[in-house]
């Protein structure tokens, strides 16, 4: 017995269980190995914002979110993707409640199930109230810095020819990996959520902010991530953080080493022309990232012929033809992947749902496809996708939840 929960500890093996007793975890070094990260992906659902306090909502109201950690459990969700993060609105980390509420809320799900991942989300956004944070000496110190005490710069953390500054509107740029500056910000928010429960963090798109300057930065990219690991160690609560990033390029290599840990992308969803609604998954359609993912070695230490990888249903607004097909942008009839689906009659959305994830698998060994759980919505009667069973407890439930139970049972 002894040798075999040692070998289950050095190679991350899993066996054949209930959740509860599940043993897909990373090793206590912070090793995670090839098989464990398949255990998660495989598993992996996005849940925006379920642990995010009131009053911390970047889209509106979120009701009933009881419901969503009932249905997570009840379909034994193990990666929860997306689960708190800020689009824009960094006063939320000055707020007491942003920190404390996510991790009670974290600590509550882990008294269930110990080895389920919460992830967060650093994105390609930064505004100038980040004026307003405080820079803590541990940060100073992470980069081997004078300690000083200011607050954050954004005007240090923007392309210095312009490149994308006022991107989002003014006073909201595309930070600039770059500039040291960002990677001390990024390096706050990614020990801050460690220091929550966070055991994974989406970093947005990491090639927007290298700014088109591959060797810088590459570089820049390696130096943030390589400190936010070494925190981990001593930091996450499991001494591992897993990061990804949504990389068009099919991942980020310096000197044979990728960067992330996987990559993440849209499904890319092509539309049917003489069937109004329908769509199919393609290789090769547009900018997809099927087949495309390169290989290296992991930031865990084991190599891969191409890095694995996610596809999920992303959002990004609607178009101005609604409901019109037009295959030479990323909407599917007009509409964001997740405004789209959500718009499908039920049995669409089910029937949709075992072809995408049967169509992934079968395509590429090293693809996953990320179920919909919890989403922003664009142009609708809610504001956001529930997969929930529509019931009392969540009537804006769009009745997934069995659907997804089932095609992870099987």
């Amino acid at each position: 017995m002894i040798a075999c929960l040692l070998l289950l500890l050095v190679h991350g093996c899993t066996y054949a269980s209930n959740v509860n007793s599940d043993s897909s975890y990373y090793v206590a070094n912070g090793i995670i190995s090839r098989q464990v990260l398949t255990n998660y992906l495989s598993r992996s659902i996005t849940q925006a914002e379920l642990i995010a306090s009131e009053g911390c909502y970047n889209d509106g109201p979120y009701p009933d979110k009881e419901d969503d950690i009932r249905m997570l459990k009840n379909i034994g969700a193990k990666f929860i993707g997306r689960s708190v993060y800020s689009w824009g609105k960094e006063n939320f980390y000055l707020m007491p409640s942003f920190w404390a509420n996510a991790k009670a809320a974290i600590d509550d799900y882990h008294a269930y199930d110990s080895t389920v991942v919460f992830q967060a989300a650093i994105f390609e956004i930064v505004t100038e109230k980040v004026e307003d944070i405080p820079i803590p000496a541990w940060v100073f110190e992470a980069f081997d810095l004078p300690v000083e005490q200011r607050n954050f710069g954004y005007q240090a953390m923007l392309n210095s020819e312009g490149h994308l500054v006022d991107h989002w509107r003014k006073g909201s740029s595309v930070p600039d990996i770059t500039q040291r500056e960002t990677r001390l910000f990024f390096y706050y928010l990614a020990r801050r959520y460690m220091e929550i429960g966070i055991e994974a963090i989406h970093f947005g798109q990491a090639q927007l902010m290298a700014m088109d300057d591959r060797e810088a930065g590459l570089a820049a990219w390696k130096e943030l991530l390589d400190k936010v690991r070494l925190s981990a160690l001593t930091v996450a609560r499991r001494g591992t953080i897993i990061c990804d990033s949504h990389l068009p390029n099919g991942g980020m290599v310096l000197n044979g080493k990728l960067l992330f840990d996987y990559v993440s992308f849209p499904l890319r969803l092509k539309e049917v022309i003489d069937e109004p609604q329908k769509v199919e998954l393609e290789v090769g359609y547009l900018d997809g990232i099927y087949q495309k993912t390169v290989g290296g070695i992991t930031p865990s230490g084991w190599s891969c012929e191409r890095s694995l990888y996610l596809v999920e249903f992303d959002n990004f607004g609607i178009s101005k033809h609604r409901d019109e097909p037009n295959r030479k942008d990323h909407y599917a009839w007009g509409y964001d992947e997740i405004t789209w689906f959500s718009k499908q009659p039920e049995g669409y959305r089910n029937e949709f749902l075992r072809y995408a994830h049967q169509w992934v698998k079968k395509t590429d060994p090293y693809g996953f496809l990320q179920m919909p759980g919890s989403r922003i919505i664009t142009g609708a009667e809610t504001n956001r996708y529930r997969a929930n069973t529509q019931s009392p407890d969540c009537p804006t439930g769009k009745s997934q939840e069995n659907t997804i139970k089932e095609i992870w049972k099987n």
